[in-house]
């Protein structure tokens, strides 16, 4: 599995800012109804479920939103840029100006950790990280996201 699989151009997006988390779960939503065809109030009420269960934000200012849903047939990825950051309540209490949402089939099991594991990987290469805050243009930071090589499993 590769983040090549998961992430399609369209769906990588900078945006200036946002005033609370779910705004920015509503955005990842509208993306993943335009690029994906999934029900965008599925996709917020999925991201919301989840992060009443542990924030998302994994510090260094990166929020990995994910959730599995209904009627999905394979696991899809978004990532947005923020050009400002926004208070996540992440586990440093850093805000977040790197989001990259996950969305699985329900039924998923293993491929969703998998896909998880190989997203987390990628956002902690310090080299992806330093690229990716460094770029503005949505076809530059696909590039970079998927041409990465994240580092193996210790």
């Amino acid at each position: 599995m590769d983040l090549s699989k998961l992430l399609v151009p369209g769906a990588v997006r900078v945006v200036g800012q946002f005033t609370s988390k779910k705004r920015l779960f509503q955005e990842l939503a509208e993306i993943s109804a335009q690029i994906y065809g999934i029900q965008a109030a599925f996709v917020v009420d999925g991201l919301q479920e989840r992060e009443t269960l542990g924030p998302t934000g994994v510090g260094h200012g990166i929020a990995l939103p994910h959730a599995r849903l209904e009627d999905l047939d394979r696991i899809v990825g978004l990532f947005i840029r923020l050009e400002k950051p926004l208070d996540y309540d992440s586990v440093d209490r850093q805000p977040v100006d790197l989001v990259f949402g996950l969305l699985a089939p329900k039924d998923s099991g293993v491929d969703h950790l998998k896909a998880l594991a190989l997203v987390s990987r990628t956002m902690r290469d310090p080299g992806v990280l330093t690229k990716l805050r460094a770029n503005t243009d949505p076809a530059k930071l696909h590039a970079i996201l998927t041409e990465a090589r994240a580092p193996a499993a210790a």
